[in-house]
């Protein structure tokens, strides 16, 4: 299905959230966001819409909208819902898994592992949890996944940033994946919540 105006939108400004580049507390114009996409009002107020169900964005009594918080306490509240919905999937798709399924997650492990830039690297860390939970079948769970895998790369985008980037090992993803190939299903979604939560410490031990 093609990508709608406000879509593109939503995509395109959420991209510049996440990598940084539109900073926390920073106000978006919505008359601003039309004239640069050369769009009517509607498609730039349906993008910021879309930009607030993804947790990018937030609208300020007298202040208007702007990019959301990244606190420790937005890191946690993020982190924490993840940690209970993507294990949730993980769950429902463990046994579900195939041949196919293995070979898509394995894909994204070694795009991680050949990653030269946080970006490239970001990219396959989502594919790869992408992957992980498909098998669960869950159209709307998997959309509030994606949504807060958003969230969850901004934070690594900042924690990066801070500390600097460096090839990243896929140790942590291995075990899962190992684990998942052994049937050993809740250590398979034990591993992928110590994993998650490891995101909030990663992000509070980075100065700035």
């Amino acid at each position: 299905m093609a990508e709608t105006v406000a879509e593109r939108i939503a995509r395109e400004v959420g991209e510049r959230i996440v990598s940084g580049e539109l900073a926390p507390g920073t106000p978006l114009r919505q008359d601003h966001i039309a004239e640069e996409f050369d769009a009517s009002h509607v498609p730039a107020r349906e993008a910021f819409h879309l930009l607030r169900s993804r947790g990018l964005v937030v609208n300020l009594p007298r202040r208007g909208v702007r990019v959301s918080p990244l606190d420790p306490a937005s890191v946690q509240e993020i982190v924490e819902i993840r940690a209970a919905l993507e294990t949730l999937a993980l769950t429902l798709a463990a046994p579900r898994m195939n041949a196919a399924c293995f070979d898509r997650i394995e894909k994204a492990l070694l795009a991680g592992d050949q990653a030269q830039s946080m970006v490239d690297w970001e990219r396959a860390n989502r594919a790869f949890h992408s992957e992980l939970v498909a098998p669960c079948k869950m159209p709307k769970l998997l959309s509030m996944l994606d949504d807060l895998q958003l969230a969850n790369s901004r934070i690594i985008f900042s924690a990066t940033r801070s500390a600097g980037w460096k090839p990243g090992s896929s140790h942590a993803h291995r075990q899962i994946v190992t684990a998942l190939k052994k049937r050993e299903f809740e250590r398979a979604v034990s591993l992928l919540r110590a994993h998650i939560r490891n995101l909030e410490r990663t992000a509070g031990e980075a100065p700035g």
